[in-house]
């Protein structure tokens, strides 16, 4: 024999080391099958979750419109009275004029204190601020 002929012991070595390479390749496929259909049927059990809390939301009723209160006062037109309502509802206390000019960062001229009172005491005229002393505003008490 020369050396570029192989025996057949040696081919017999060679086809059983390529069964054993096919074998752990095909376990290792088997393994990531394994958790890939694990991942498609969690995957499969959220898309139905979904699917149920979407059809049970189309089901529910669509709520009414909240009635208008009659005893909700209308707050003025105007950016300026939402943003004075919004410091008194975070302030949680009386308030004066040059207070609410610090909290909407207003310069403190005489002007700027003087409009604010105005606004101040026409949210007090609809009821929607009270003034329990002069100068002195706060929210109405439930």
């Amino acid at each position: 024999m020369t050396g570029g002929e192989l025996t057949l012991g040696a081919v017999l070595v060679r086809l059983e080391e390529r069964e054993r390479e096919i074998a752990a390749q095909a376990e290792q496929t088997r393994e990531q099958i394994t958790q890939l259909t694990a991942v498609l049927d969690e995957l499969g059990r959220a898309a139905e979750e979904v699917r149920i809390t979407r059809k049970t939301l189309l089901e529910l009723p669509e709520p009414a419109p909240p009635a208008p209160s009659a005893s909700a006062p209308e707050l003025p037109g105007g950016a300026a009275y939402q943003e004075i309502m919004a410091v008194f509802a975070q302030a949680g206390g009386p308030l004066r004029a040059r207070g609410v000019c610090q909290a909407l960062d207003l310069d403190l001229a005489p002007n700027n204190i003087n409009n604010v009172r105005m606004k101040l005491k026409r949210l007090t005229g609809r009821n929607i601020l009270t003034e329990p002393e002069p100068g002195l505003f706060t929210l109405p008490r439930p």
